[in-house]
């Protein structure tokens, strides 16, 4: 990277993970200016942004811009809560992408990295993110599609087929009314937006998915949109995989290592002989199929030769099934018996005795990080010669931000800049 780049940055939203967090890393990158719009114009939970005052931000910048960092989230509702509680309509639909076509049109040279969600179907029954009579009928909703998928493609037992008929009387029509139809609407958008791709507006597309299943309404949302971009040939251009809120750090990694022409090597490895096959809470694939697609959607590479790598990921896994981080103090017997954590810090010390960079995703656990494990950095001395330490809320929100901070460290000018 000769000159110094220019990179419109909108995020998904305005919390710290995804406002602040990406601002923090570039600043170890002297020829990356991120520009970010001011907060002011941001959202607030359900309050949505001022989407106006958004466009009018991108459009007095593009010009001058190399590269945008586009969340459809924030430019298209408002914000990733706005996503899931509007009433938006078609004209609306039809001038957001008249705007998102338009960027080329004032920058052809512009390269242009979005990232859309498939909406979460929550498991619980809470309103704080979702529409109000998701305070009272959250989990039946959930389940009662997770129960109509599973019948679907696999069949019920007759347990299952009871609680499926009980569950169909019990949530009131008018709510998976009003759910459905805006589900509909949002995957709508989640199409539309792969034709961008194919018209070469948008130049990369990362679908993460928030809170997964197995069955449900994201499962069968996230299958229509993979028959599409294999239907269109653009598995190349467009990666779906879960995550959420580590989405716009890894699209910057991912501008960042394009304009450099470089891909990063990574070596990984689980503190569990079953790390890689364990699926996590909130998530519906295997730790290790998550991982190839949050290296890969920063333009990185997995490598087996360590010696090669230019970062060491240790990914602090579970023995064999996973739990909340609220439970730790009464772990499951697994943790021990199906894993060797001592082990584990004394490989990670290894690799940073041979000077290798090493980032950690701690997933040993759900919604925190693990406080043995912390204990026993610090005893060996180590927290601090890290280039990335992540443990938060869920297994790929924790696995891309901890990618991408390795990846910026490998293009910045400092080698422990530890976030």
């Amino acid at each position: 990277m000769k000159d110094k780049k220019n990179i419109i940055y909108i995020p998904l939203d305005e919390r710290p993970c995804n406002y602040l967090y990406p601002i923090y890393m570039c600043r170890s990158i002297e020829k990356i200016n991120l520009i970010v719009p001011p907060i002011n114009l941001l959202g607030k939970k359900k309050e949505s942004a001022n989407i106006e005052g958004l466009w009018n931000f991108i459009f007095e910048n593009i010009k001058k811009a190399d590269a945008i960092v586009l969340s459809i989230e924030m430019v298209f509702y408002g914000g990733l809560l706005p996503s899931r509680v509007h009433y938006l309509n078609e004209g609306h639909k039809n001038n957001i992408f008249k705007n998102i076509k338009k960027l080329k049109e004032l920058n052809e040279n512009i390269k242009i990295y979005a990232s859309n969600l498939i909406m979460r179907t929550p498991k619980y029954s809470s309103s704080d993110e979702e529409p109000d009579y998701y305070e009272y009928f959250g989990a039946e909703i959930f389940k009662r599609t997770y129960l109509l998928d599973k019948k679907n493609r696999i069949g019920l037992n007759n347990k299952e087929q009871e609680e499926l008929e009980y569950l169909q009387n019990k949530v009131p029509i008018n709510f998976i009314n009003d759910y459905e139809k805006r589900r509909l609407y949002n995957i709508e958008i989640n199409l539309n937006v792969i034709d961008l791709v194919e018209e070469n507006i948008i130049d990369f597309l990362s679908i993460p998915q928030d809170d997964s299943s197995e069955f449900g309404y994201t499962s069968i949302e996230q299958n229509i949109v993979a028959s599409k971009i294999r239907e269109r040939r653009l598995q190349k251009l467009v990666y779906m995989y879960p995550g959420a809120d580590e989405v716009g750090a890894s699209l910057i990694a991912r501008v960042i290592n394009d304009m450099n022409n470089k891909k990063i090597r990574i070596y990984s490895f689980y503190a569990s002989l079953l790390g890689k096959e364990i699926i996590p809470l909130y998530e519906d694939r295997p730790m290790y199929e998550s991982l190839k697609s949050h290296i890969m959607v920063t333009n990185a590479i997995l490598t087996e030769d360590w010696k090669e790598a230019d970062l060491i990921l240790a990914i602090n896994s579970p023995g064999k099934i996973m739990q909340e981080a609220s439970q730790q103090l009464e772990k499951d017997i697994t943790y021990s018996s199906f894993r060797n954590l001592v082990f584990f810090v004394e490989k990670i010390q290894d690799f940073i005795n041979n000077n290798k960079k090493v980032i950690i995703a701690d997933n040993s656990f759900a919604n925190g990080g693990e406080l043995e494990f912390i204990r026993l950095l610090d005893d060996y001395k180590i927290l601090d010669k890290l280039i990335s330490y992540k443990g938060w809320n869920t297994n790929c929100n924790t696995l891309g931000t901890t990618i991408t901070q390795g990846v910026i460290s490998c293009c910045g000018n400092i080698n422990n800049n530890v976030i």
